[in-house]
């Protein structure tokens, strides 16, 4: 049944979703503790820092009458309130570090959850991640969403969807919720955990196990053990005295035991870790930070991008009103795979400071460097102009 299928108001109709905590809860084989995998908390950890390292803004767009017509008038953090929410939407933590809490929880869960607490005049006074271990999603009897978050201690809060900002991926199936990477990992993440358990024996039984005694008759249990045992006295103990040569009769085969005898199959264990790579959207390069300049604006547009711009969308939607909307009002998460760029690419851009289309600050941003007085204005070259312009220079134009 759908969520969103109309219903008399006299019932009520809800869907139940879990979600992944850190905790456990009895979901998987690998005792539900997904973000304890070194693998996984590798492959969704560079997503959730270039996410982190977003600005978001609030940026405003009117249109106004200008000498040469109409033109576009850009504000960015013209509301203070705003511009502080942003910046530091409560007061456990600052914008970046909720966005690197909402980055795991949308990488673990395929759904992320902030509330949007209001003033007594409807305005956002703080933003809140919510760690909800189960969602409730139903219908008022006035057909109003609300989502209803329980929590690992026992309590729960029921909240209206429209002061949630809901961030999706995997949208698929529900109609309100995004996939759980619960049933496409379970099954490699067992391969994985086994192949770490066989890993970890293969140390222990390397230094426990040396010689294997293979005979070739058959004997009786005590004869055997006697056999060992003597075996070990007389040619493995270092008091023995012996020339470091070991024989035995025809009776029994001495084959020695090296660790790579218990080790599982390497080829097959990073085939396993390529495919948890591949669902996660990143590879090797990335997470062990090794990429070149274009393997990283690839990840980038493929992994960080969509992300960036859904939270933009989402924060908007849930912050603004309609008609705050209509008038110019939106949340801009800014960043840009430049800012990975290679050294050799940045001092490039100095080339776009003359012509316009970036200012001397902007650059600098992407070199690290602090901002300089008078560095938000945008240059132009004096030896251009405008296209069919037949003024010359020292005219008009000058």
């Amino acid at each position: 049944m759908g969520l969103f299928k109309k219903k008399a108001k006299s019932k009520e109709e809800k869907t139940i979703y879990r979600m992944v905590v850190d905790r456990g809860n009895g979901f998987y084989s690998w005792n539900g503790k997904l973000y304890h995998s070194d693998i996984v908390r590798a492959c969704i950890k560079p997503r959730t820092k270039a996410l982190g390292k977003c600005v978001a803004k609030h940026v405003r767009t009117t249109v106004v009458q200008g000498d040469n017509g109409t033109e576009k008038k850009v504000e960015v953090n013209p509301v203070v309130n705003i511009r502080f929410l942003l910046e530091e939407p409560n007061k456990y933590m600052s914008g970046q570090m909720m966005q690197e809490k909402v980055a795991n929880q949308l990488s673990l869960n395929g759904n992320a959850f902030i509330l949007i607490m209001r003033d007594a005049n409807g305005v956002p006074a703080g933003l809140y991640p919510i760690p909800a271990s189960t969602v409730e999603a139903k219908y008022d009897e006035y057909d109003e969403l609300w989502l209803k978050f329980y929590y690992d201690n026992g309590r729960n809060d029921s909240f209206r969807y429209e002061d949630i900002i809901h961030i999706r991926e995997d949208y698929i199936n529900n109609d309100l919720f995004g996939e759980v990477p619960q049933e496409s990992l379970a099954d490699i993440m067992d391969s994985v955990n086994t192949s770490d358990q066989g890993m970890k024996n293969a140390i222990k039984n390397s230094s426990v196990v040396r010689w294997l005694l293979k005979f070739t008759s058959a004997l009786r249990p005590e004869d055997m053990k006697e056999a060992t045992k003597r075996f070990a006295e007389d040619y493995l103990s270092v008091e023995s005295g012996g020339l470091g040569v070991a024989a035995t009769d025809a009776k029994a085969e001495a084959i020695q035991v090296t660790p790579h005898d218990y080790v599982p199959n390497a080829a097959q264990t990073k085939e396993q870790i390529e495919r948890i790579y591949a669902y996660f959207g990143t590879n090797e390069k990335i997470v062990h930070s090794t990429y070149t300049e274009d393997e990283w604006i690839s990840y980038y547009e493929q992994a960080v991008e969509p992300i960036a711009a859904q939270m933009s969308r989402e924060y908007s939607r849930k912050l603004f009103s309609r008609l705050e909307r209509s008038r110019g009002n939106q949340i801009v998460f800014e960043s840009s795979a430049l800012t990975f760029a290679s050294m050799k690419s940045k001092l490039e851009l100095v080339q776009f400071v003359d012509r316009g289309i970036m200012t001397p600050n902007e650059v600098r941003g992407y070199l690290n460097l602090v901002p300089i007085p008078g560095g938000d204005v945008a240059l132009l070259r004096k030896d251009t102009g405008y296209m069919g312009d037949d003024r010359s220079e020292g005219g008009e134009n000058e």
